[in-house]
């Protein structure tokens, strides 16, 4: 097990890297669910938090409602890759959806992007548009020079 304080920055390096993930929920049949999404992730030096821009009115936002894990993972051609396991919750209120957008808005490249570009999402009071916040339970950082080649710190990290 590697400390947080580690693991985190080696894990938001790589997931900013990659940019796009593929996120597992539990729909309401308890059966998975996955789906690529596009998190941003901040490590303060103390806590790292995810955040997903994405519709409250989704399928997602119903597996939510039942059970609010998700899995998350990384993956690069290099095979590279990284996961997490995160409880989330929906940030409602005005300052949090408009902290939300400007996130994004003004994320660091490659993982930041308007998020106007999705037509529904007007502004960050637009009804279909909605904060995930993601809180880790465990993450796992894996570098694809480890699988071949045997060589490479592997960082794993639980609450």
């Amino acid at each position: 097990m590697t400390g947080l304080a580690t693991a985190a920055p080696a894990f938001v390096e790589m997931a900013h890297q990659i940019v796009w993930a593929t996120v597992a929920t539990v729909g309401v049949n308890d059966t998975p669910r996955s789906r690529v999404l596009h998190p941003i992730w901040e490590w303060d030096g103390t806590q790292l938090t995810g955040w997903i821009a994405t519709s409250p009115h989704s399928p997602k936002a119903a597996d939510l409602a039942h059970n609010p894990a998700v899995s998350i993972t990384y993956w690069s051609p290099t095979h590279d890759t990284c996961t997490v396991d995160c409880d989330s919750r929906w940030i409602t209120d005005r300052d949090g959806r408009h902290a939300g957008w400007n996130r994004f808005l003004h994320g660091p490249e490659p993982v930041g992007y308007d998020p106007s570009m999705i037509p529904s999402w007007t502004g960050p009071d637009a009804e279909s548009f909605g904060v995930l916040e993601l809180t880790p339970n465990w993450l796992r950082v894996f570098p694809g020079t480890m699988l071949t080649q045997g060589i490479g710190p592997v960082h794993t990290w639980r609450r």
